[in-house]
Formats: C-alpha cells, structure tokens, sequence
C-alpha cells in the first residue's frame, strides 16, 4: 500500500473541483490518481493539473468512475445528491472509501449513505472546513450557557447559483443549537418571516437566506438576549478550507474500513 493517500475527484471542471484538484496536487501526503466529470464535458481528456491552473500531472480527466476507483483510496464528491447517490453506490461495490461534501439530501439520501457505510468508511459532513468545525463546537458551548433567555437567528449568505436554502452548514448549526438546548429542530426551526408575524415566538430557532452574487458562504449564529447579543460567525473567502478539510478527511478513512464519520470525529471534537 502506498504511504500517500490516493485521491480520486468527481466534478473535476467545477469550482470546487478544480481546488479539490490544486490542493491534492500540492498535498505531499496525497497523491491524485483519477479524476472525473460528466459524459460531454469539455473537461474530459485535459490534464487534471492543467485544469487546476498548474503543471500537467499525468492525470487525464475521464467519465468512467467505476473503472477509475481501481487506484484509488479515497473519492472525494462535491456534486449534487443525486450524483453523489450514483457514486457512492461504485464506491460500495469497489470498497472505495468515501468523503462526501454535496449537501442537500432528503432523508431517503441519508439513509442510503449511512447503509452504505456499514460496508465501506465515509465521512459525510455540512461543512468540511476546519474552522466551521470548530464553530460548531462553540455553538454548543455557547447554547448550554445561554439556555434562558436568549433568541437564536442564523442567517447565511453564498454565491446565486447555490440551489439548496438553508445551507448545509446553517442547518447543521441549528441542529447543534437545538440539540445543545434539549430541542430537535425540525420542532422549533422557523425558515421564513413575511406580513404581521406577531411577537416573536420563545424556544423557536430563526433561519434567514441570502444569495447573490460570488459569495462562497457566511454564517452568522445569533443569541439575542435583553441588552446583549453575542453572534458566531465563519466566513469563507475562497473554496480552498473545504478542499483541505476533505483532504484530512480523506487521510482519516485510511485508517478505516467502514462506519459513518463527519468532521468532528476527523478532528478529535467528539463528545
């Protein structure tokens, strides 16, 4: 077995593609062996360092994920649910561990990658940047502390061609709240506020979407209190935390052969 981690990425033209591309290249535990985009992208065929705005690196860009797995360790998938559904089911028959940082899955989606992962290792997770990570922790720190008194607003802001609301991440922030507070929220989440509302509802948690423009993504967790209100915030100035976020992801599964993993259990955060 080779001590690098052997890294194959799917979605290779998009954005976050191409920066999953740049930091594999520049990781020198990792080493890119496949890279992959949909049948009739102009992506596929190019050099994959070349697509990443760096040298060439011998890696070609192909459709075949299946045939493509045979070298790799690891696939990292920021796609859409239903591809990343589609992979991760190649995954399973290859016994190829999995990093998975699409969002926007019903809960049909979930239950298939957590089936899945009775077979082989996933880290599944909102938000694989390190410091959003952290962010969770502190919300729970946080709402155990000011568990009186106090209403909780997140708003998040990303880029316009964003297709999921909330985010991931928001949602995933709200959950650690409730949670922390004795709550779930799918019982106290508000998503939207429009006409005569009335007074604000106690115990419920508020949700605000932005989108426009380039926005990689903003959170801001808010706990209003009377005459004081302490706010969490993470915001991310280029794609470049998530792609090394999945990297550590990806040298964690190495050391494992199945079981559903997030961002805490990479980082040592749990419990």
């Amino acid at each position: 077995m080779s001590s690098r981690t052997r890294i194959g990425i799917v979605g290779a033209s998009g954005r976050m593609g191409r920066m999953l591309l740049e930091a594999t290249l520049k990781d020198p535990a990792a080493e890119l062996v496949a890279a992959f985009d949909q049948p009739g992208s102009a992506a596929l065929g190019r050099d994959a360092g070349e697509l990443a705005g760096l040298p060439s690196c011998g890696v070609s860009v192909g459709a075949d994920v299946e045939q493509g797995l045979a070298a790799c360790d690891c696939l990292i998938d920021f796609t859409r649910p239903e591809g990343t559904l589609r992979h991760l089911e190649v995954c399973r028959a290859t016994k190829t561990a999995m990093v998975i940082g699409t969002t926007g899955f019903d809960a049909a989606g979930k239950a298939r990658i957590a089936a899945a992962a009775r077979e082989i290792a996933v880290v599944f997770a909102p938000n694989m940047a390190v410091g959003v990570n952290l962010v969770f922790r502190l919300l729970d720190m946080a709402a155990r502390i000011l568990n009186e008194g106090y209403d909780v607003e997140i708003v998040e802001a990303h880029h316009r061609m964003k297709v999921d609301a909330p985010s991931g991440t928001a949602l995933r922030m709200g959950e650690v709240v409730a949670e922390a507070l004795g709550r779930t929220l799918a019982d106290c989440a508000l998503y939207g506020r429009e006409g005569h509302t009335g007074a604000r509802e106690a115990n419920t948690i508020g949700f605000a979407t932005v989108r426009g423009g380039d926005i990689v993504g903003d959170h801001n967790v808010m706990f209003c209190g009377l005459g004081e209100r302490v706010e969490i915030a993470h915001r991310a100035g280029s794609r470049m935390p998530y792609a090394l976020g999945s990297l550590r992801a990806a040298h964690f599964l190495k050391n494992h052969t199945s079981g559903l993993f997030d961002m805490q259990d990479v980082l040592g955060l749990r419990g």
